[in-house]
């Protein structure tokens, strides 16, 4: 193997370990075990174990599947996200809000509004 090849293939497993990391994270997030995610994906438990520690490969249609249950889009695992993330709070708050009516929403905006001039009149 040429260091060419052993650089591609270092860099492959990386991808796949912050690849696995990242599905354990949302998994974890949720609150799911790995044997309701297995279940879910038809795989055994330790395939899934695999797939977390990067030591397994993941098929295109089990990170589909994985990226639907955890109600993110699949460039969040791979790494192709193109716009930084806020942080964990707002990306949980975009969710929930996300799940609201419209009406809900414009007053979940109304009431940012009020707490914001809240903290200005309490700073200034």
């Amino acid at each position: 193997m040429t260091k060419k090849d052993e650089k591609q293939s270092a860099g492959k497993k990386d991808d796949r370990r912050t690849l696995g990391e990242r599905l354990r994270e949302a998994r974890e997030y949720l609150g799911f075990s790995q044997e309701e995610i297995a279940t879910f994906l038809g795989v055994p438990r330790s395939a899934l174990s695999l797939i977390e520690t990067g030591q397994r490969k993941v098929d295109a249609l089990e990170l589909k599947k994985l990226a639907g249950l955890y109600k993110r889009p699949i460039t969040h695992f791979t790494g192709d996200e193109t716009q930084e993330t806020l942080g964990a709070d707002i990306d949980h708050l975009a969710r929930k809000a996300s799940k609201l009516s419209s009406d809900d929403r414009e007053e979940l905006a109304r009431f940012a509004d009020f707490l914001r001039a809240r903290k200005q009149r309490k700073d200034g």
